[in-house]
């Protein structure tokens, strides 16, 4: 039998001791922390029986259900829930039909019950709650009497032995502090805050749902199977949104590689403009395109409406918890905005009994639910005939022949399955305490008259049946059922039924069917929600202090290479990196090649100039008795003539690919050429300079004029050069190397080994300087015997070779040292080196040797022996001509020089 009670007054009204009040205040303020007078949903009176449901039995459950919404500021309860509240309710009242008609489940024994309405406010429920605990309080009513002198009728209050409830993880926080500490157990359908597993401190709690720390596990998992590793958080104030966002923030600092750009929390009142403030800071870090969202339904659908109306419509990639599941009522007109929305919820099914039970229910046949006229008006539109309550215009009137389903639209609220789970678990735990305690008993025992709370705690933990679902319900150590969730999405775009559609389940591990997911506008491809796009190949992470998913991406620049993820590394000295500067090559390997233009011009003159120094060789010795051969001296002619030689031939060996024959023929040969050619023309001038010396002061010949003499001169001055070049040998023994440096330009692409001899640009310079100091002592002594008449030797011919050869030396320094930081370094000095050479030489080859060529060969007549003078005479006519020089430079600036005739 069920009735609807308001009140308990005893026959008379009595005025209750103080005590007892006290005692009531007490347990607020040990609750709340708070007086009853301080809390706005505080009751105006102590001493009042709630608004419940009392349903008679042998053994009662408490019942705790948010049959109303909160109310407005100084209000306890607003507008009736049809859902979570009305057929939750319904289905505890369902679940004690079924149980009390079981022949197997606690026979002969009858389930009762005492449901209350929390109005889905903490401090109201807890105010409700105490209705539980009356029975366990103490009280001593011996002083208190009637107004007519009799000691009053008192009904003893019912005792509840276990307490289905409550919904909102804030509620069931605040009635298991009250549960607690009257050892009454209770078994949640809906709330998990991670914090109720807290076993010391919620000892007498339980739940057939799992806890959001599973929850945020599943979130972790998802969120980490769609690649991303930024993301925001939203929470709505309290239990449930806090301790589900602070359980997924600390389940991904765990796991790692997952970070927070933004993470927010809505308070309880939100003001005005507080979404758009939520919307504004998201986009603070707007590559966290995925937000975890732990919130009310209400919350989420102002956390939509926001992001629409900042038309960011499709930016944001919502993973909402179980309070936003598979309902409909947070998206609703906000659809576009949750389009691909991945919710979770835990795993549950559709109760056919309850619908059929459901549906059925109407005013005649359902008066123990004294909200069903509440709910009956909501649902059907209508407005019921009650007395004391004026009708309201413009809205009709209630027959009692509508019909759930058929009149009024109905869709069995998810967390029914769990309402009828809890009181089964309830009955379970009491059918084996009732095995154990009272065998073979019909009723209930002494044993159990009254149930020990604490003893049935253990029972309820040792449960272990199939639930409605047909899943599996037991608990852990902490009162926790196992986690079990179905993963949705909600899809708009491409799909005949746009909805919400199963992708995945979590069974403590992720099953996702990524091929299933869909997003805005119907692509495919999962989104990114990264901090940091990933590097290029070549490129490192700079990591961003304190955000361990964010990162600058640098290029490995220069001749470094990616060594890992977030280190660049130079490549070996003979290598450079690759193109993707994942790795190093080796570097290219470059000579001067004989086809290169660098090449073909040096090569080209340097045969020219081995065909006419051998051209003039062989004249020289087919003609080598005659008169213009002899009178050139024909000893160091020959000589002078390999020099020249030598110096064409040192082209083909600079061009030649190094090794270790070349490189020391290279030393031994640049140098001697040009000594030995100097060295003979050094040799000539000087003897021609002796002879007119000595002219002028006496007769007498001067000393090592001879031929012999003149070429011994040459050799001992040739020997020079040797005896360096042989003490270098063996200091630094010739060899081959290739040089890295030279070719490494900024860009690695265009960086080259150069294979050379061991010969840097000093050594060369110093190969050469030699032959630099006699070619200078030569300019000297032909510029000395410059008033010698050319009629009488090669003075003359041999200054003017110089003065080129100078001024060719002179423009070869500073193309060779100005190309030093070039790129073609060695291409540009090797040709500058061997053009210069052969110009020096084809300046001496056609200055001393060419005129004589073409006299021998073309003029044989003037071939002739001419007469021969003195020493005496030529010393007269080197004096007189010297004179003439004086007095030229004497009336330098006069118009006309007068010679002097004197002679």
């Amino acid at each position: 039998m069920a009735s609807a009670e308001r009140s308990s007054d005893p026959v008379c009204r009595l005025s209750l001791r103080p005590g007892y009040g006290a005692w009531l205040q007490l347990l607020w303020v040990l609750v709340l922390g708070t007086s009853p007078v301080a809390s706005p949903a505080a009751p105006a009176q102590l001493d009042t029986q709630p608004q419940s449901i009392k349903i008679d039995g042998d053994i009662k459950l408490g019942g705790l259900f948010p049959v109303h919404s909160r109310g407005p500021a100084g209000v306890p309860c607003g507008e009736i829930k049809r859902e979570k509240g009305i057929h939750r309710l319904e289905a505890m009242l369902y679940a004690l039909d079924q149980i009390n008609s079981d022949p197997d489940l606690l026979p002969n024994i009858t389930l009762g019950a005492r449901i209350l309405d929390t109005c889905s406010r903490d401090t109201y429920a807890l105010e409700q709650s105490l209705t539980f605990v009356q029975a366990l309080i103490q009280k001593d009513n011996s002083d208190v009497r009637c107004s007519n002198g009799e000691p009053p009728i008192i009904p003893k209050p019912e005792r509840v032995v276990g307490v289905i409830g409550a919904s909102g993880s804030s509620v069931s926080i605040m009635v298991a502090n009250v549960l607690r500490l009257f050892a009454i157990p209770q078994i949640s359908y809906a709330s998990t805050a991670p914090e109720l597993s807290d076993n010391s401190r919620y000892e007498f709690f339980s739940r057939v749902v799992p806890p959001d720390s599973y929850q945020a596990q599943a979130m972790v998992d998802i969120v980490k199977a769609m690649g991303w590793n930024y993301v925001s958080t939203i929470a709505s104030e309290g239990n449930y949104g806090e301790s589900g966002v602070d359980a997924f923030l600390q389940i991904s600092r765990e796991a790692g590689g997952l970070c927070i750009g933004q993470s927010i929390k809505i308070p309880r009142e939100p003001g005005p403009g507080q979404f758009e403030k939520v919307i504004k800071r998201l986009m603070e870090t707007s590559n966290a395109r995925g937000v975890i969202i732990f919130a009310n339904e209400d919350d989420i659908k102002r956390v939509l409406q926001a992001a629409k109306k900042a038309n960011l419509t499709g930016h944001f990639l919502f993973v909402g918890s179980d309070s936003w599941g598979a309902k409909s009522s947070p998206i609703e007109e906000q659809e576009e905005v949750a389009e691909g929305a991945v919710t979770i919820l835990p795993k549950r099914a559709s109760i056919d009994g309850f619908d059929q039970y459901f549906t059925s229910r109407s005013l005649e046949n359902n008066r123990r639910n004294i909200w069903f006229a509440e709910f009956w008006e909501d649902d059907f539109k209508c407005k019921l005939t009650r007395p004391g309550i004026k009708y309201e215009l413009g809205r009709r009137k209630c027959t009692g022949d509508e019909r759930i389903s058929r009149n009024s639209q109905y869709e069995q609220e998810g967390k029914v399955q769990f309402v009828i789970d809890a009181v089964y678990a309830m009955a379970h735990a009491l059918h084996s305490m009732h095995l154990d305690l009272c065998p073979g008993y019909m009723g209930v025992c002494e044993k159990m008259d009254p149930v020990e709370g604490r003893m049935l705690l253990q029972y309820i933990h040792s449960v272990s049946f199939n639930g409605s679902a047909g899943t599996g319900v037991m608990f852990n150590e902490n009162g926790d059922a196992p986690g079990r969730y179905d993963i949705f999405q909600y899809q708009l775009s491409n799909i005949t039924n746009p909805g919400y559609k199963v992708i995945g389940q979590w069974t403590n591990h992720l099953r996702l069917n990524l091929e299933e997911m869909q997003w805005s506008g119907g692509d495919r491809k999962i989104p990114e929600s990264v901090c940091s796009f990933p590097c290029e190949s070549g490129e490192r992470k700079k990591m961003v202090k304190g955000v361990p998913c964010c990162w600058h991406c640098e290029l490995c620049d220069g001749y470094q290479y990616q060594l890992d993820e977030f280190t660049c590394d130079m490549c070996p000295f003979d290598m450079r990196p690759l193109e993707n500067r994942t790795g190093c090559r080796p570097t290219p390997i470059v000579k001067l090649e004989w086809s290169s233009p660098w090449a073909i011009i040096p090569v080209f003159l340097a045969i020219l100039g081995i065909l006419a120094t051998t051209g003039a060789i062989a004249t020289f010795i087919r003609f080598n008795d005659t008169p213009i051969v002899r009178a050139s001296g024909r000893e160091l002619s020959y000589v002078l003539l390999t020099g020249i030689f030598l110096i064409y031939l040192i082209t083909f060996l600079m061009i030649a690919e190094p090794s270790g024959a070349v490189c020391a023929f290279r030393r031994l040969l640049l140098g001697l050429g040009m000594c030995i050619s100097y060295a003979a023309m050094l040799t000539k001038t000087n003897r021609i300079y002796r002879i007119f010396e000595q002219g002028k002061k006496s007769v007498t010949p001067p000393k090592f004029i001879s031929p012999t003499s003149q070429l011994i001169i040459t050799f001992i001055l040739i020997s020079v050069q040797l005896l360096g070049v042989f003490i270098w040998f063996g200091v630094e023994p010739p060899h081959a190397f290739i040089d890295y440096e030279e070719q490494k330009p900024p860009n690695p692409e265009f960086a080259r080994g150069v294979l050379k001899c061991d010969m840097s640009d000093l050594s060369l310079i110093s190969c050469l300087s030699y032959s630099f100091v006699l070619m200078i002592t030569c300019t000297v002594y032909a510029i000395k015997s410059r008033g010698v008449p050319e009629t009488f030797n090669e003075a003359k011919p041999i200054g003017f070779t110089m003065y080129t050869t100078c001024i060719i030396w002179l423009a070869f320094v500073p193309i060779f040292f100005g190309t030093a930081q070039s790129t073609e370094k060695m291409f540009i000095q090797t040709t500058t080196l061997t053009v210069s050479m052969s110009l020096s030489a084809t300046v001496s080859l056609g200055m001393l040797y060419i005129p004589k060529v073409y006299v021998i060969i073309f003029h044989p007549e003037q071939n002739v022996q001419k007469r021969k003078r003195s020493l005496k005479a030529v010393a007269q006519a080197a004096t007189v001509s010297t004179q003439l020089s004086v007095k030229s430079d004497k009336q330098n600036g006069a118009s006309k020089i007068v010679p002097d005739r004197s002679q």
